[in-house]
């Protein structure tokens, strides 16, 4: 595993757009650092502070963190994609299996890198929720800090399915760019299937059925906090209760698609004419 990971980073490393990108990948998680100092001057009526309206607190911190840092995870994504595209255009996948590596150990050299650099991304997440929290949490007992560390595991979950669905897409298509759309037509597709459904059965079918597909699913690990924040502020609106939690059952979910997106890769190598 070692081996076929320090190849796979050498390859990365020597690329300059690879290395920009993943440094930018590693460096915006932590511009979630500047919601708590956000401050909103609401015409000089009153000033809002996020840091001090209590949404910081252990355990909300953990999924306000995630949630946030999640949406940057397309700055990587253009390196799966580049990291096969870029093998196919310098025929370098070919040069690497003559070289002795087997086409099984090809794709399990990407999916060994989505997972390292999905784990340095899920323990970097975790020391800014930590950092964050301690300064503004009131709440110091050691329950409550790890209450709710659930969602850096679904966190980290995210990241591999969706980087694997990425590799999936790169293999395909071969072509970076065209990689990336077909991501972004899935997830319109996904769109329909829902339109549709809902139109011919009922809204709580559609959605049911909605939460088995890719993009929705590994969404659906990490539900928008929003409502969360609000109810801890207006509790009598019971309208916004929700059920905001990390379910074992998305998780498994999650992990399916993970399997059957490096699965058809390695199937796609298998049967392709290099």
């Amino acid at each position: 595993m070692l081996r076929l990971l320090n190849l796979e980073l050498q390859k990365l490393f020597l690329n300059k757009a690879s290395k920009v990108l993943i440094f930018i990948s590693f460096i915006l998680p932590f511009f979630v650092i500047l919601l708590s100092s956000i401050r909103i001057n609401f015409f000089g009526f009153f000033v809002l502070e996020l840091g001090e309206t209590g949404i910081f607190n252990f355990p909300m911190i953990w999924h306000i963190t995630t949630f946030f840092a999640a949406q940057f995870k397309f700055f990587f994504a253009i390196v799966v994609v580049s990291m096969i595209g870029n093998e196919y255009s310098n025929k370098t996948i070919k040069q690497n299996l003559i070289d002795g590596l087997s086409k099984k150990e090809f794709i399990l050299s990407k999916f060994y890198t989505i997972v390292f650099f999905s784990l340095i991304s899920t323990v970097l997440i975790a020391i800014i929720s930590l950092c964050i929290g301690l300064y503004y949490s009131s709440i110091n007992e050691a329950y409550h800090i790890i209450t709710g560390t659930e969602f850096l595991l679904a966190y980290f979950i995210k990241l591999v399915g969706f980087f694997s669905l990425c590799l999936f897409s790169a293999m395909l298509i071969k072509r970076s760019a065209f990689a990336l759309g077909f991501l972004f037509m899935l997830f319109l597709i996904e769109g329909m299937i829902y339109l549709g459904i809902w139109k011919y059965a009922n809204e709580d079918i559609a959605t049911k059925i909605q939460n088995f597909l890719p993009i929705k699913s590994m969404w659906k690990l990490i539900d928008e906090p929003f409502r969360r924040v609000i109810a801890t502020k207006v509790p009598e609106k019971s309208e916004l209760i929700y059920d905001y939690g990390v379910h074992s059952y998305e998780i498994v979910i999650v992990l399916c698609w993970t399997a059957l997106f490096i699965f058809l890769s390695y199937k796609l190598l298998q049967r392709r004419d290099l």
